[in-house]
């Protein structure tokens, strides 16, 4: 038997509803803030994430998935969204659109990682971009989008955590000043943080070692090397979130793990402890549409993984109601109304009723019983006396209440149509 890739899951009928209700929700969200959808391909050319994710990062150092086609070009599975919405606003002159650009995708994305509880290496996430505003105004915008989603999914169990990582020139300065710092403790550092030291020292404060959490609490923190534009950003960001009545904390250690943020960073955190506590994570971008090739376009952005969200939501008891079914099965109770029973299905459906019928000439049992297991909120049986009346009896199975209706003309088809609207 040929089984499913390592880290990859099979999504059942048994549990798609609930993917289907956290897509039918921030698909809301995003309409009643002006986000447009946006699909990219599932392959780019690597380049691309070598040089939007970073060298120094873990994505593009130990996750992707690269390979050269038959022409010898190094494609990558897309491992993230960002970087590949950016290609395609610059490829297509979307930049030229009026600003701001709002967009969304859900997206797979792939990285060989060790597979573990909420984590799967195709994984599917929302990727939610901005593009154009350099106010805090936009920080907000974002922010508030995600905590949309989440309040209307009912999950209210969580935490905002933001932070400046300052521009690229104030950066400049802080990493000098961390690299001092941790050029004393080298032999105590993890053999990632030894690579990190090199390539991208600010992930230094991104490790979950333990001993490289207790050296963290003595580094220096970005915002004590913010410029002056940085600092105004930041202390602008906050009045605002104040002002909307969104409740966050500054954690002065919070980066996020891809080279191309500035300035704010953030992350939704649940309150429990352990591994599973991020719920997602952004910021802003002002440099990676110029380093791709763009014109100078400020962007915030974040992703929000789906299967791990939907993990989090069950870990907090929170149901999503199971809306499978249909709203009406049609039986047959002889094999000579097949036909008959097949043509008032294809009305039924015409006005907009979810209908089956019976494909497996199964008994008028098996059928009945068949209608229970699909949850046909209503059944109509029809064999030879009704076919030859063109009259039935619209059964609800939830109340067992029984009602004749006619189903021969176009009303009385409209007729039935309506009253199971209608319950």
């Amino acid at each position: 038997m040929i089984i499913k890739p390592k880290g990859t899951k099979d999504v059942l009928p048994s549990e798609v509803y609930k993917w289907q209700k956290v897509e039918e929700v921030a698909r809301e969200c995003f309409r009643l803030r002006g986000f447009e959808e946006i699909k990219t391909p599932t392959f780019e050319s690597t380049e691309l994430f070598v040089r939007g994710v970073g060298e120094g990062s873990d994505i593009v150092n130990k996750e992707m998935y690269t390979f050269l086609d038959k022409g010898d070009r190094s494609l990558t599975l897309k491992p993230e969204g960002t970087a590949s919405i950016v290609r395609a606003i610059i490829e297509n002159g979307l930049d030229n659109e009026p600003m701001p650009l709002k967009l969304y995708m859900e997206t797979p994305c792939f990285r060989y990682e060790r597979p573990q509880t909420g984590r799967f290496r195709e994984h599917y996430q929302f990727s939610i971009e901005t593009f154009g505003s350099s106010s805090p105004l936009m920080e907000m915008e974002v922010i508030g989008t995600v905590k949309a989603i989440l309040d209307k999914l009912n999950f209210t169990n969580y935490l905002i955590n933001i932070n400046s990582i300052g521009c690229k020139e104030c950066r400049k300065k802080y990493v000098e000043v961390l690299k001092k710092y941790y050029s004393k403790h080298l032999d105590e550092i993890c053999d990632d943080c030894k690579v990190r030291y090199e390539k991208n020292a600010l992930r230094l404060l991104d490790c979950k070692e333990e001993k490289c959490q207790i050296l963290k609490k003595d580094a220096p923190k970005p915002r004590e090397y913010l410029c002056d534009d940085c600092k105004a950003h930041f202390a602008e960001l906050t009045k605002l979130l104040d002002a909307s009545g969104i409740k966050y904390k500054i954690n002065d250690n919070l980066v996020r793990g891809i080279d191309y943020y500035s300035r704010t960073v953030f992350e939704f955190l649940t309150e429990e402890k352990g591994a599973l506590n991020v719920i997602c994570g952004g910021g802003r971008y002002d440099g990676l549409v110029e380093e791709l090739g763009g014109k100078p376009l400020p962007s915030v952005g974040v992703g929000i993984g789906i299967e791990h969200l939907l993990l989090l939501l069950e870990k907090s008891n929170i149901q999503i109601e199971d809306n499978r079914g249909i709203d009406l099965y049609l039986a047959n109770a002889s094999m000579g109304e097949q036909a008959l029973v097949a043509s008032l299905a294809v009305k039924m459906r015409d006005l907009g009723i979810s209908t089956e019928f019976d494909t497996m000439n199964r008994s008028l049992k098996a059928q009945m019983k068949y209608a229970d297991k699909k949850r046909a909120k209503f059944v109509i049986i029809i064999g030879e006396s009704e076919a030859q009346s063109g009259r039935a009896k619209l059964k609800a199975m939830q109340t067992k209440n029984e009602v004749e209706v006619g189903f021969k003309s176009e009303n009385d088809v409209k007729q039935i149509a309506n009253l199971i609207k209608s319950r």
